[in-house]
């Protein structure tokens, strides 16, 4: 028999993970204390899971959500962007992150958009 899981299962099944994923990497760190603050960017690990979306449909400036999520935690494991700025919302600071991504990656155009070329190159990176 072949069971089916909803759409939102799923979502709700990777968040769970990533959650799992980042408390993990942050427990693990050197640097990780009681005090509730977050350890240094440089103690975070550079392997650290980004499990909010798998797909490679446009995104853009403005997304908010598992792309969001998605794209910044990509970036932030390969030093384009600081864990701090990892808030779902593709903002200004995640627009700048991602042109220095794709300038960085020829044959991607710098144009801002993380289509399917750019995602590819992101997880692959």
């Amino acid at each position: 028999m072949i069971r089916t899981m909803s759409l939102s299962a799923r979502t709700a099944g990777a968040s769970a993970l990533a959650t799992l994923a980042l408390a993990a990497t942050l427990t693990a760190a050197p640097g990780a204390s009681a005090t509730g603050r977050a350890p240094e960017q440089s103690l975070l690990s550079p392997g650290a899971a980004c499990v909010f979306y798998d797909g490679n449909q446009l995104t853009f400036f403005g997304e908010q959500g598992e792309r969001g999520f998605e794209v910044q935690c990509l970036l932030a494991n390969r030093r384009y962007l600081p864990w701090s700025a990892v808030d779902g919302t593709f903002g200004t600071t995640t627009l700048a992150a991602v042109l220095r991504f794709q300038a960085d990656h020829p044959p991607l155009v710098p144009d801002g958009l993380v289509g399917p070329q750019t995602w590819s190159a992101l997880w692959h990176a």
